[in-house]
């Protein structure tokens, strides 16, 4: 069994999403607690904005949860860059216990996971997660300087520039996270660093296929399944595999990459991506809509493709993984 129901299900005390103005001009722009017009956050170095938007985004997170900076066990956090450094110098002046974790685009899932078990478990009364992501930054340690101007494929996807934090607690009303599990490294032979979408749509479908069968739900159980981020690519491919499945998820089915980014019109291709896609999504957009009363129940699915620079340039094919979260405005 992978399904990991929580016993005592943390509460979700509150949450925060920041971005750039690129994010801020995208549909969910009001989701936004903050934007920064310039993407530098105040700083001289893309790393350290996105170590300044890891910062601001705890801060905002706290603030909303009612919460002091005192309270915290613990901090569970990632990004995209070496070493985590982003989330390493951003949450530095925090001095709380910190797990540096790295999946990819699916690290905010991963920290909510360690996160609440532990907040189950009783082991920790209050944590915080926080991942992030910047464009200028992924693009320098990914792919090319900025200065370079190089062509996109079409099936390329755009790296947000934004963070997300959530504000996890033994006590209080809800949403809660109830379900939790984690992916496992599913490799589906895609060697194309421009189509991070279908390198992870594999593992997508796996944790998807797993969760259906040991939970028994159905996909109207839900009022959205969202992955993050497959962007266009992804989600055709997982949308059909999962209909020979047996599973047809059009009527619930979205994915963070598509919904930050409004496609043509702000010429990102396939959709969004990134450690901050998915975390600005779910944290501004979908817990909105918890608290207004418009979603009770939610599956998120955030997608990672373990990779880096070196290992495209020497052929190797892109494994992906893909973590679960079940969140619920009841126990």
């Amino acid at each position: 069994m992978r399904l990991i129901r929580l016993e005592n299900p943390p509460t979700i005390l509150g949450s925060a999403a920041v971005g750039s103005k690129k994010e801020f001009e995208g549909p969910l722009g009001a989701d936004l607690d903050l934007h920064d017009e310039t993407g530098t956050f105040g700083m001289d170095t893309w790393e350290k904005s996105e170590s300044e938007m890891q910062r601001i985004v705890l801060n905002l997170a706290l603030a909303k949860a009612k919460c002091e900076t005192a309270e915290l066990d613990a901090i569970f956090a990632g990004d995209l860059l070496n070493q985590c450094v982003g989330s390493a110098y951003g949450l530095l002046s925090f001095g709380k216990p910190f797990f540096g974790l790295y999946g990819a685009c699916s690290t905010f899932a991963e920290a909510a996971i360690l996160g609440s078990m532990l907040v189950s478990a009783g082991y920790f009364h209050k944590v915080a997660t926080v991942s992030s992501s910047h464009f200028c930054s992924a693009e320098r340690q990914f792919r090319f300087p900025l200065e370079y101007g190089g062509q996109r494929t079409p099936t390329a996807q755009w790296t947000a520039t934004a963070a997300g934090s959530f504000i996890l607690g033994k006590e209080g009303e809800g949403p809660y996270i109830t379900e939790v599990m984690a992916g496992r490294i599913i490799d589906g032979g895609i060697k194309d660093a421009n189509n991070m979408g279908a390198a992870m749509a594999p593992a997508a479908i796996d944790t998807l296929l797993a969760y259906f069968e040991e939970s028994g739900n159905s996909p109207d159980a839900f009022d959205r399944i969202l992955t993050g981020d497959l962007g266009r690519e992804g989600v055709l491919i997982t949308l059909e595999l999962m209909k020979r499945e047996g599973y047809d998820l059009t009527r619930v089915y979205n994915d963070c990459g598509l919904l930050l980014f409004g496609g043509k019109s702000q010429d990102v291709h396939c959709g969004g991506s990134g450690c901050g896609c998915s975390a600005s999504v779910i944290s501004g957009h979908i817990m909105k809509r918890f608290h207004s009363g418009e979603f009770h129940d939610v599956l998120y699915l955030a997608t990672g493709a373990l990779m880096n620079a070196d290992s495209t340039k020497q052929g190797s094919s892109i494994p992906g993984i893909a973590h679960l979260v079940h969140i619920s405005s009841h126990k």
